[in-house]
């Protein structure tokens, strides 16, 4: 009987990817790089390892949102104070915090805990098309 192959830290090779999110869905692009950032795009994918990739989102700016989402979406913050809950809908943080809104979608969909937390800090998000990781040579993904 064979053994189930379970891949050890010391074993994990890590690639690079740039994921444009121009024109995309934001939910679509946030699934696309939770499952890369988890690692289950690899034959290789052990659940209580960290086996995923590193994932570049250039033009968060640029992400689609359906339906009247941009009004009617709305992301809260709490400071912890009495009186300290903030609301900002989807327009709001398209146009100041684009960044943000990727992260945020992307962080809900990773396991929580320690291991979600290690995934989560392989995830890179720019607003424009520019990005500073050109020396790890990343590899353009395509979305359907």
């Amino acid at each position: 009987m064979k053994n189930t192959y379970m891949q050890k830290k010391e074993e994990i090779v890590r690639n690079w990817y740039v994921i444009d999110a121009e024109g995309q869905n934001l939910g679509r692009v946030a699934t696309k790089v939770a499952h890369i950032l988890r690692g289950k795009h690899k034959p290789t994918y052990t659940p209580h390892v960290d086996t995923g990739d590193f994932v570049i989102v250039v033009n968060a700016s640029k992400v689609n949102l359906t339906g009247n989402k941009l009004d009617s979406k709305i992301y809260y913050n709490h400071s912890g104070y009495t009186g300290g809950l903030r609301e900002r809908t989807a327009r709001t943080m398209l146009e100041k915090y684009p960044e943000e809104m990727i992260e945020r979608a992307v962080k809900g969909m990773l396991p929580k805990g320690r291991l979600g937390r290690q995934m989560y800090r392989k995830l890179f998000v720019y607003a424009g098309s520019e990005h500073p990781h050109m020396a790890q040579k990343p590899v353009e993904m395509k979305l359907q």
